[in-house]
């Protein structure tokens, strides 16, 4: 990883684009060193972006291809991989020079492709157990990041102050971090949970929207904002949402470190990084965050990381 993160810093400007074409392998393989301990085994994600075609993007993960995980992306990456990524467009063209582990980390993350690097929250194991509770604060259409950064604070003001929230089996503090547009809350649970658990106390429901935390939460947020603020993840106008539906085994969350973020398919427009509570409460926070990008990661590897949880 030394020769990784040093070619980084000799080439800031080029940490998307080293050997002269757009690889994200460079800083992800970076950024998942950082994160072996937060992903531990759970499986890695790739969307790629296709600039052309039937499709905007195509979704790699373990549920359709042999699972990837951290540990192996760390070991598959070298510099001597991404030079022959750098030649070689088509798989089937370097399989012949590879390790069989490279073959399947080039399948997760295409040479020439921009993609998002997500992971499985609670595992790719849908209706198992879960051990984190995962909040996207999503801004659709109209809303500023400001906005983004005055709901998630309100938010974690409300859960603080919910007594029925901390007697709930989890680590009551907040883990925030900017994906690149928005703003990610999650919560650790002390031991993995049934699905039930999520279903009980935090699935929301539009019939019923006040039954459990959720709605009650985005309703008092709701009440203290001159924006829209609900609960779900259904588009119902200008809004934030509070959406916690990626939360289950078998859903996919951005990594909180390093992943890009992509305005079209051939424009990068943030980069994730984790921040604290205080930050939130810093003015110029989100023009701060809107111009990082993946060489900030870079130069500023070890401090981002100290805002990582620890993992138990």
């Amino acid at each position: 990883m030394g020769s990784l993160l040093s070619y980084a810093k000799k080439n800031p400007d080029n940490i998307i684009t080293p050997f002269g074409q757009i690889d994200v392998l460079l800083l992800y393989a970076i950024a998942a060193d950082k994160l072996k301990d937060y992903l531990g085994d759970r499986e890695i994600a790739g969307k790629i972006w296709m600039p052309s075609g039937k499709v905007p993007f195509l979704l790699k993960r373990g549920s359709k291809l042999k699972p990837l995980y951290a540990n192996e992306l760390i070991e598959a990456v070298d510099l001597d991989f991404l030079e022959l990524r750098s030649k070689e467009e088509h798989l089937k063209d370097a399989k012949n020079d590879i390790t069989d582990l490279q073959y399947k980390v080039w399948q997760y993350f295409l040479p020439r492709k921009l993609a998002d690097f997500f992971y499985a929250t609670n595992h790719e194991n849908p209706g198992g157990e879960i051990d984190r509770i995962f909040f996207d604060l999503d801004r659709f259409k109209g809303m500023s990041a400001d906005q983004a950064q005055e709901t998630t604070r309100i938010f974690i003001e409300t859960i603080k102050e919910d007594k029925e929230f901390q007697n709930l089996p989890l680590n009551p503090e907040p883990f925030i971090y900017w994906t690149g547009n928005s703003f990610h809350v999650f919560f650790f649970l002390d031991k993995p949970q049934p699905n039930s658990f999520y279903e009980t106390y935090f699935q929301y429901s539009k019939n019923n929207p006040e039954q459990n935390f959720t709605g009650k939460w985005a309703k008092a947020v709701n009440e203290k904002t001159e924006f829209k603020v609900l609960g779900g993840h259904e588009r119902q106008g200008n809004s934030i949402n509070i959406d916690p539906s990626q939360t289950p085994s078998g859903k996919l969350s951005r990594v909180p470190l390093g992943s890009l973020h992509m305005e079209d398919p051939k424009a990068v427009d943030g980069v994730s990084v984790p921040i604290t509570k205080k930050m939130l409460y810093d003015d110029d926070l989100t023009g701060k965050l809107a111009e990082y990008k993946p060489k900030d990661v870079i130069e500023n590897l070890d401090e981002f990381a100290k805002y990582l949880p620890e993992i138990r």
